[in-house]
């Protein structure tokens, strides 16, 4: 727990002090039918404290595939509830939701990601190989037009399309390689051009 953490919780339990205390001082003759509503009233609070202290990580589950623009040259990608980093990038105009995977060297797209990016998957050549986590699985090259995030704008990037099942498209090395500074911390992946 942080000094600034520390501060908030402080100051959320004085204020809750004062509301409890101006309760049984405005209303001391009819204390049990008081002492209800007071309950009641008190895990309505606790509630929303619950919600503020969470709301970070509701957040990530509701949308994931948020980003921050921090100047003209760096993006910043909140870590998700399942410790991975999402982001949603224009490929070919079209959006795309991705899982930044530094383990994969490229940048791979599902056959339904390669459609919606205007590629017709039925004229791919699956002719390499790419090892996964489910095993081997067939790959075909090709050359995006465009992928951009916020205002950073890539053009002619090669990547992917996986022949095998893939859940979500991944946005690997090649495409990370392409900033100057990966930072990751506090649950923060910034990247810098």
């Amino acid at each position: 727990m942080t000094g600034d953490d520390t501060a908030r919780l402080l100051y959320l339990v004085l204020l809750g002090a004062a509301v409890v205390a101006w309760f049984f001082a405005q209303n001391r003759t009819s204390l049990g039918k008081n002492m209800q509503y007071a309950v009641v009233w008190g895990l309505i609070f606790i509630g929303g404290i619950a919600a503020v202290g969470l709301w970070g990580d509701i957040r990530n589950t509701v949308s994931p595939a948020a980003y921050t623009t921090i100047g003209e040259d760096t993006i910043e990608l909140r870590r998700a509830m399942d410790g991975h980093y999402y982001v949603t990038a224009q490929v070919n105009g079209a959006p795309v939701d991705f899982v930044v995977d530094t383990g994969a060297t490229l940048i791979v797209l599902t056959r339904a990601d390669a459609e919606r990016a205007g590629l017709r998957t039925e004229d791919l050549a699956f002719v390499g190989r790419a090892g996964t986590a489910n095993g081997t699985v067939s790959t075909a090259p090709v050359r995006l037009d465009s992928l951009s995030i916020g205002p950073l704008e890539d053009r002619g990037i090669a990547a992917s399309v996986n022949g095998g099942e893939l859940d979500q498209s991944l946005l690997g090395m090649s495409y990370l390689e392409r900033f100057s500074n990966v930072q990751i911390s506090d649950g923060r992946m910034i990247l810098t051009r």
